[in-house]
């Protein structure tokens, strides 16, 4: 039987001035679910999320986090929706002065009375979820890129949220790192059953990761496919879709048709 909703999104229409990013956007989003936003620059890819987390409102239209209208309802209502969530951004936003452990512990310490000891063990704890319990007393700028996301990754993860949002996940990192992120992830559905939302351009996250996905195409402001990446990949009849899931292919074989010098290798 198909899962229950966790996040609706209804009729939503967002624009900057005079300028339409999305028109009239509807889908759902299922428990457990590992669930794709993918879309060329300037599809609004970005603007859906933040109106999806609480940053924005649209114009019209209706966000839902569970039952809770997070774009029509009280204060109360609204902070509580958002307990329900965390959120990992594409810069990680870890605060440079503060240490690893410092950071994750920041919403723990905002958001309950728990004692020092109770919330130095749940930093701990998250950070062993990411693999970086060593690094409790570093700074960020003592991680690499990849340990930053991890960290931000804990910290989202740092009250325990039914849903996470994931903002470019593995951009700017490099293959290998980037398969780390996408496999941490995995793990972290599998074992915690945690629903994702993850915005996205890279493929191999999209191919490997995504449950199902919408696309989103920058002229017509609107979602132009929907469904598992696979079969989007393999059966869709949509020149753009073939062309968005074609990408790699195409750059590979311009890697090995052209040599750095121009020629032609055979």
């Amino acid at each position: 039987m198909p899962k229950s909703p966790v996040i609706q999104v209804k009729n939503l229409t967002k624009s900057y001035n005079d300028d339409r990013i999305l028109d009239n956007i509807s889908f759902s989003v299922a428990r457990g679910e590992i669930f794709m936003i993918v879309g060329g620059s300037g599809s609004g890819k970005s603007t859906l999320m933040r109106q999806m987390i609480g940053l924005e409102a649209p114009d019209r239209g209706h966000v839902y986090i569970e039952d809770t209208d997070i774009t029509n309802c009280a204060d109360r209502d609204f902070r509580n929706a958002l307990n329900k969530i965390g959120v990992l951004f594409q810069s990680s936003a870890l605060i440079g002065s503060m240490t690893i452990g410092e950071n994750v512990a920041l919403p723990i310490m905002e958001f309950t009375d728990l004692p020092k000891t109770t919330i130095a063990n749940l930093v701990r704890m998250k950070l062993s979820l990411v693999g970086l319990e060593c690094y409790v007393d570093h700074l960020p700028s003592e991680l690499s890129g990849g340990m930053r996301k991890r960290a931000g990754l804990a910290r989202a993860m740092a009250m325990n949220p039914r849903i996470l949002f994931l903002d470019e996940p593995s951009a700017g990192l490099d293959p290998i790192t980037a398969a780390d992120i996408d496999e941490l992830i995995m793990s972290i559905n599998r074992s915690l059953g945690s629903t994702m939302v993850i915005v996205t351009h890279e493929l191999e996250s999209i191919l490997n990761l995504g449950h199902r996905l919408i696309m989103l195409e920058k002229s017509s402001k609107q979602i132009v496919a929907e469904g598992a990446p696979a079969e989007l990949k393999s059966k869709s009849a949509d020149p753009m879709v073939r062309k968005f899931f074609s990408r790699r292919a195409n750059r590979e074989h311009e890697q090995i048709s052209e040599g750095s010098d121009g020629t032609v290798i055979f």
